[in-house]
């Protein structure tokens, strides 16, 4: 069955489904010896396409990996950085390195740290990333000051970014001491740098951003800089997020 060729390479692990379009708006990919056009659909067991003038095909796709990292402070959630930044990939044993694809799932800035993804399953970063997708992410929060109820319920019900309203979020204080407050915060949605946003713009500025889950998918005890593979059911949830984001069963890839 004929695909586009962006989800084509994200399903091979040539890369995320974003990082397939620009490979083919910068003139890398070829279909059947011409230059691919963006949108254009190939069938893999007919059609040879190719990447940087190497032929790939299905056999290539290296193994399905799945991690969860605990991000310390100060690393880039990126594959490389031009300021030759500590990113997320170095924290990884070699073998993952050389894993071809994988990449982190959304990001974490510099400053903030905890539970973050990591996959070479394009399929999984194309549903978690998405905008229409809402999965639920936990994040820890100290911010200056102490907010009030009326704070709060601004927050909870949304705040106008960029001329659009935030989706409604759970936010419940924790403990507080005499200069800061621990929030609890669980969002829908993942814009640019949201919740540092939204504080400042509610006059109480984040001191540490730290994310604690992902779904179902919770960092616990994980150390800071260590990873662990995903379980079972985690897996699985993953799974049914990508099975209900595309109605077609075998666009699904995870697997062990």
């Amino acid at each position: 069955m004929a695909e586009r060729l962006q989800k084509i390479l994200s399903q091979w692990g040539v890369a995320s489904r974003r990082e397939a379009e620009q490979l083919i708006l910068q003139g890398r990919v070829r279909l059947n010896g011409s230059l691919a056009q963006l949108g254009q659909k190939a069938e893999p067991d007919v059609d040879q396409i190719e990447v940087d003038g190497r032929h790939v095909q299905p056999s290539d796709r290296p193994q399905l990996t799945y991690l969860l990292l605990h991000k310390p402070i100060g690393v880039v959630s990126t594959c490389k950085d031009s300021w030759n930044r500590t990113t997320v990939l170095d924290l990884l044993p070699h073998q993952f390195q050389q894993r071809a694809g994988i990449h982190p799932v959304g990001r974490l800035d510099a400053a903030s740290t905890g539970a973050l993804l990591l996959t070479n399953d394009g399929a999984v970063t194309f549903c978690l990333t998405h905008p229409r997708h809402q999965i639920t992410k936990t994040y820890r929060v100290w911010v200056q000051g102490h907010p009030d109820a009326s704070v709060l319920a601004q927050w909870r019900n949304g705040v106008m970014l960029a001329g659009r309203l935030t989706l409604p979020a759970t936010v419940n204080p924790l403990e507080q001491n005499d200069e800061q407050t621990l929030l609890e915060i669980e969002l829908r949605e993942g814009r640019n740098r949201q919740i540092r946003r939204v504080a400042s713009q509610l006059g109480h500025p984040v001191v540490h951003l730290h994310r604690v889950a992902i779904g179902p998918i919770q960092l616990r005890q994980l150390a800071v800089g260590k990873h662990r593979a995903l379980s079972d059911a985690e897996l699985n949830f993953l799974h049914a997020q990508v099975k209900q984001f595309n109605p077609y069963p075998e666009a699904t890839s995870i697997s062990r």
